[in-house]
């Protein structure tokens, strides 16, 4: 997978890129500009021997040697030949104020033949010469064609060198360029920075409940420039923000207090028709079959509605961040109690017990964990069919422990997973309520597993159903056990 390129890192390259296409472009127009002009040099130089060593050629006679042609006032590397009916019958090129015969191969003669009798200088390049020519034919007297030409060396070399220094100092200023336009585009990307680093901030905040606060707004000095529209739009979305969690958790808190309050108040009303119930149902008398089964449900429906109390009381308190008890707790005799009482109501079922060799000791709420286990067997109990294996397995592991209820069941359905820690939750509305469930149970494990500073995850497919908790060997400091003579079952 490609890694992502930071915009700071974007910028400077396109800035640095943009400067090695004008240092580029700047480049190939000197380059060719010097190049066209050195050889119209050449084309003056050419015009202004008027052929004169081309012509020195179609004597075979000079008054001061035989067969040499004139070289006077030639300058070194000066080529010259002489072609009559298209044919060169002479060739030769000065070398050190004389001159040496050139043999031409049949593409170079092919190639001055083809060259126009115009005076115009051509690039022509000859084999039987050191690179390139700049040749130039004329007519002679004799009806014949006579052809001058001077090196092009002198020409590449000095636009060599131009290249060699162009390349040095361009290299140098894309240097230059680069490092001094990461330091400007850091320094001008330093707000835009800070609004990232807000950002960040705020993704790491814990939003999901509890009272939230937002981070300072982002400085800027003018709303009109890029980053400083950036930063007026993030610190209005941070309000926006602030104040929609503020008004979240005010209603939680009114939510919650309602809760308690309601919970409290239902108690000795709950508690008292209970205990009248129960007083009827003990009346030595014969009773109506009607009236007893109507007293039979009142007392089953007290004690549904007292256990519904107790739970939303429990989760109060958990809300409200209360305290639980830190004492030493022996997990292995609670696997045990709970498995106990869990076959004891279920006898249909194949319990299954996994412990280590040695017992597993743990700082924490000793009745709370109880009921974490005690509801996680009732769950699978009471979701699963007759003859269903429920396997509560304990493992010690490095700094926590792995507490684990898996069953062989019809599994919860997907849909349900995402939100089977909620309150109030049923994967089956119809048989929670027949068989008394809440929707409470898990959301208690959840929420007192989460005081002990553990976790809970839950995988489930159909045959396969596994509760995993993580509980740390030590109680997390945010949860201090609480001081002595405070009541920790009030809210």
């Amino acid at each position: 997978m490609r890694r992502p390129v930071s915009l700071r890192l974007r910028l400077t390259a396109g800035l640095v890129v943009l400067l090695a296409v004008a240092c580029a472009v700047v480049g190939v127009a000197t380059v060719l500009a010097l190049e066209s002009f050195l050889i119209g040099r050449v084309d003056q130089q050419l015009a202004a021997t008027g052929g004169r060593f081309a012509a020195s050629l179609e004597h075979e006679k000079r008054p001061d040697a035989d067969n040499v042609p004139d070289t006077r006032g030639q300058a070194e590397g000066t080529f010259g030949a002489r072609l009559l009916a298209g044919q060169a019958t002479q060739a030769a090129v000065v070398k050190d104020d004389s001159d040496a015969a050139v043999h031409l191969s049949s593409a170079d003669r092919h190639a001055l033949a083809a060259l126009p009798p115009d005076g115009r200088g051509r690039s022509v390049h000859l084999s039987a010469l050191c690179g390139r020519y700049r040749l130039a034919a004329v007519r002679g007297d004799d009806g014949d064609v006579l052809v001058i030409g001077l090196p092009l060396r002198p020409v590449e070399d000095t636009v060599h060198r131009l290249e060699i220094v162009e390349a040095a100092v361009f290299g140098a200023a894309l240097a230059a360029t680069a490092a001094a336009g990461a330091a400007w585009v850091r320094l001008s990307l330093r707000p835009l920075e800070r609004v990232a680093r807000t950002a960040s901030e705020v993704t790491r905040m814990p939003l999901a409940t509890g009272e939230v606060a937002m981070p300072a707004p982002v400085p800027h000095s003018d709303a009109h420039t890029e980053v400083g529209r950036v930063a007026t739009a993030l610190n209005r979305m941070l309000g926006h923000v602030g104040d929609a969690l503020a008004r979240r958790h005010a209603s939680e808190e009114r939510l919650r207090h309602f809760a308690a309050d309601a919970s409290h108040e239902l108690r000795t009303p709950i508690a008292a028709v209970r205990a009248h119930s129960e007083l009827a149902l003990r009346h030595p008398g014969p009773l109506p079959r009607e009236v007893r089964h109507s007293l039979e449900r009142i007392a089953s429906t007290s004690r549904r509605m007292s256990g519904l109390v107790d739970d939303l009381l429990l989760l109060a308190r958990l809300d409200a961040g209360r305290p639980l008890a830190c004492e030493v707790v022996d997990l292995t005799r609670l696997a045990l109690d709970a498995l106990d009482d869990a076959r004891a109501l279920s006898r249909d079922h194949h319990w299954l017990l996994e412990l280590p060799e040695e017992p597993v000791i743990v700082q924490g709420d000793e009745h709370r964990l109880h009921q974490i286990l005690a509801n996680l067997l009732a769950n699978a109990r009471v979701h699963t069919s007759p003859g269903t294996r429920v396997r509560l397995s304990l493992t010690p592991r490095t700094g926590h422990i792995e507490l684990a209820v898996a069953d062989d069941g019809p599994g919860i359905p997907e849909a349900f997973q995402a939100d089977i820690f909620h309150r109030f939750t049923r994967a089956d509305p119809g048989r929670s309520r027949r068989t008394g469930g809440t929707g409470l149970g898990l959301a208690i494990v959840d929420a007192v597993v989460t005081a002990h500073g553990g976790t809970i995850t839950l995988t489930s497919r159909p045959g396969s159903t596994r509760f995993l908790l993580r509980l740390p060997l030590a109680m997390p400091a945010e949860h201090p056990p609480p001081p002595q003579g405070t009541d920790s079952s009030s809210v």
